[in-house]
């Protein structure tokens, strides 16, 4: 039996399509965002499994030729310094700005300030993110998924030629869609562009629905690549007795001043590694065989200071680690993830700093509990508060980190004390003067960039009154 549509009601869905597609180019922008959030979730699912099988390959050389009279550590340290050394190569010869995690060059690019040379970035940033992440080093591949998706968004603009307010919205679609695709988390995703980016964002209608359907889709193919599941699987905890409040309060209150502290070291360690390769190649390149062969060794002899750290959280959420344990393992994680990111590494910082926040909230449960026995029941919940707390005071991005957190952990039912941590932690960096790591590390590219083109114009114009001295001479 055949049902039919009034016609009233064929003419209201018309009229709604014919709305939603057909204002000033929506249809084409729409449409492309679509096609952004595929091939964005395409490329982040590729990433992630070219790291396992990077890291698969890797151990297997380690095992094969280590063992027995040949300490493992001994055959990882050159296997994991040539690795380095080839992406820290690549990066600094063919695309630069590939270093990091790129997202300061994305807002860059939206402002207008920044190039987006794609057809460069897109395969220096994949191979060499895929050496630096499977070598072990302490960095995240969300960094790397944002630059590959808003790269991606470039890419379709210059080839559909879309004016430059449309191209700024695909680029925003596809930097959305990478993070989205990166955390299986498109809430995240969409708020990330929305939150952090606000400042370069154009706003409009269509642009945030290009922003919404690339986010989606993209992790539409990552779910279909991998699974559904969340990204860290932890321990679900019920609605907290309001009377805890006040323990994530004061847990925020710690990441406003640990987060500017992290900034700040951020930038020093930057500043400590310029100061020693100096933007010459083979002194880079160097630094990238160093670390390789460091982070080689540590993920042989104690890997719980190496890789990325996501795997870490849900045995330290799970009480795995005593108190003294979980203070080294801040302290030390830190570090390497300071060493690892500060180098310029293709890396990100999200993945090290959803670790570190969660060993210092699980640090601080542990200490709450054996205080207040009768108040604080389960330590582990500080720990699922401490990744969006430490993520809010260093990006100053707290509604993302809320939905960041809840999404990859799917403790939903966590949000009140994650809204209470968040905001402490932003209150007291913001309070400090502590200013986004993001807003910061443009900042110093951008002065970095100046103080390269002065001195070009400086060394040309010697080249032009050397060359007219010297023909005067003759």
């Amino acid at each position: 039996m055949k049902i039919a549509l009034p016609a009233a009601c064929i003419n209201g869905i018309k009229s709604f399509i014919d709305r939603f597609f057909t204002r000033k180019n929506s249809a084409l922008l729409i449409w492309l965002s679509i096609f952004i959030g595929l091939l964005a979730g395409s490329i982040s699912a590729l990433f992630d499994h070219g790291i396992i099988w990077v890291s698969e390959m890797r151990l297997e050389l380690i095992h094969t030729y280590g063992g027995g009279e040949v300490p493992l550590w001994v055959i990882a340290v050159p296997i994991s310094s040539i690795m380095v050394g080839i992406a820290f190569y690549i990066t600094h010869r063919f695309a630069p700005e590939a270093g990091g995690s790129g997202i300061p060059e994305i807002e860059g690019a939206m402002e207008g300030m920044r190039p987006v040379r794609w057809k460069r970035v897109i395969p220096v940033k994949f191979f060499g993110g895929l050496l630096a992440l499977g070598s072990g080093m302490a960095l995240g591949r969300e960094g790397p998924s944002v630059q590959l998706g808003a790269n991606i968004g470039r890419m379709i603009s210059d080839i559909f030629k879309v004016d430059k307010v449309d191209a700024q919205a695909l680029l925003a679609a596809g930097a959305a869609g990478g993070l989205a695709a990166a955390f299986n988390a498109p809430l995240a995703g969409i708020m990330f562009v929305i939150e952090e980016m606000r400042s370069q964002f154009n706003y409009s209608l269509t642009s945030t629905k290009s922003v919404f359907m690339s986010a989606v889709m993209a992790t539409i193919v990552m779910r279909l690549f991998t699974n559904q599941d969340a990204v860290v699987t932890v321990t679900q905890y019920s609605h907290p007795d309001l009377h805890t409040l006040g323990f994530y309060l004061i847990l925020g209150f710690c990441f406003g001043v640990i987060g500017l502290f992290f900034n700040k070291m951020i930038l020093a360690t930057q500043d400590m590694y310029l100061s020693i390769h100096q933007n010459q190649r083979w002194r880079f390149v160097g630094i990238g065989l160093f670390l390789g062969a460091v982070f080689g060794a540590l993920t042989i002899v104690e890997p719980d200071i190496a890789f990325s750290g996501i795997e870490l959280i849900p045995h330290v959420e799970g009480g795995q680690y005593l108190a003294g344990g979980l203070l080294l393992l801040f302290i030390l994680r830190t570090f390497t993830t300071l060493l690892s990111f500060g180098s310029g590494a293709p890396g990100g910082v999200f993945a090290p700093t959803l670790a570190l926040g969660t060993l210092f909230g699980m640090l601080f449960g542990v200490i709450a509990q054996a205080l207040f026995p009768d108040l604080i029941t389960e330590p582990g919940a500080f720990a699922i508060a401490g990744m969006g707390g430490l993520f809010a005071a260093t990006v100053r991005a707290p509604i993302t980190g809320i939905l960041l957190v809840i999404e990859m952990t799917s403790n939903y039912e966590m949000i009140l004390p994650l809204i209470v941590t968040c905001l402490g932690a932003t209150m007291v960096a913001q309070t400090l003067g502590g200013r986004p790591i993001y807003t910061q590390l443009l900042e110093r590219t951008l002065k970095l960039s100046m103080r390269a083109k002065r001195q070009e114009t400086t060394d040309k114009a010697m080249f032009r009154i050397l060359g007219k001295y010297s023909k005067y001479k003759k």
